[in-house]
């Protein structure tokens, strides 16, 4: 595995598999009474968040804590760059203390790359802008598997805001290079401009008939409605977004109760997914909530442990 995780196409299919066993083996860690592996001790790792999040924070500080490594949390607004100071000196700075990773999210795309050449620490995107979020889609895609088995074959279908969700581009990377058969389905005004080409280039398929794809998936995905990232009208009332492409509860009974349900957070209940799915059997939501730290743990074992250990 490369010095840095900043996209999916860091890793190929076998490094994604490699990153998905060790999760195997560090999910074991969450069943036990004392949650603690020697991994990383003496290592710090540095949680640098210019954006709010609850999972994706939370569990990278965990994941650092059970690897015994020492872990600091900082927030944009607790940060001098509340004060006027630009993300390069914010980051040289943290970097100069001797720190070994920085996990960072932040609202510009390319981000994480730009800081990656800036510092000597290893650098873990934890999304960046709408661009990627490399960690969530190995999640996502290792809560499948544990549910499903293999990937590959199997048909996924992404749903919702397309144009501003980082975890669709990650998600689309990550699940082709596992075999999976992908369908991106949203209204015309989310989805991505430019998807023609780039769905022909890496494999994928894209509709506005959530209704027609729905039967033939095998698993499904809902992402949020990002209404802070949108200026203007993208679709007319949430109600009608609701009936062109929510996850409602009749659609619940078109899936059938075999379909896995996934969903990265927070949820819009009401709006892409009911509550009903929300809360259902075959719902992952909080299976992907606990395959985050598992996952986490094994990307900083994997870029700070070394292969001698």
């Amino acid at each position: 595995m490369r010095r840095h995780l900043l996209s999916v196409d860091d890793v190929d299919a076998d490094e994604i598999a490699a990153l998905l066993a060790t999760a195997t083996e560090m999910h074991d860690v969450q069943r036990r009474q004392v949650k603690k592996l020697p991994a990383l001790r003496g290592r710090t790792v540095i949680n640098l968040f210019f954006e709010d999040s609850t999972r994706t924070r939370s569990s990278f500080e965990i994941a650092g804590k059970w690897l015994s490594a020492d872990t600091v949390n900082i927030t944009g607004k607790g940060s001098s760059a509340s004060k006027g100071e630009s993300l390069r000196d914010t980051v040289r700075t943290i970097a100069a203390m001797g720190v070994d990773a920085l996990v960072i999210r932040h609202g510009a795309s390319g981000s994480a790359q730009q800081v990656a050449q800036w510092v000597d620490a290893s650098v873990v995107n934890a999304g960046d802008g709408t661009h990627e979020h490399p960690s969530q889609a190995l999640l996502d895609a290792y809560t499948l598997q544990q549910r499903m088995g293999p990937l590959e074959g199997r048909h996924v279908v992404l749903v919702g805001d397309l144009t501003h969700s980082r975890v669709f581009r990650s998600n689309v990377k990550c699940l082709t290079k596992l075999g999976a058969e992908v369908t991106a389905v949203a209204p015309p005004t989310l989805m991505p401009s430019g998807v023609e080409a780039w769905s022909r280039e890496a494999g994928f398929a894209t509709s506005y008939d959530l209704d027609e794809v729905l039967p033939k998936a095998d698993a499904v995905m809902m992402l949020r409605v990002q209404r802070e990232r949108m200026a203007g009208g993208y679709f007319p009332s949430a109600r009608e977004y609701t009936v062109g492409y929510g996850l409602t509860r009749d659609r619940l009974d078109v899936l059938g109760p075999d379909v896995p349900i996934c969903h990265p957070g927070p949820m819009n209940r009401g709006l892409e997914i009911a509550a009903d799915a929300a809360d259902a059997a075959q719902s992952l939501v909080l299976d992907q909530v606990s395959a985050g730290v598992a996952v986490r743990m094994a990307i900083l074992y994997h870029l700070l442990a070394g292969e001698d250990s």
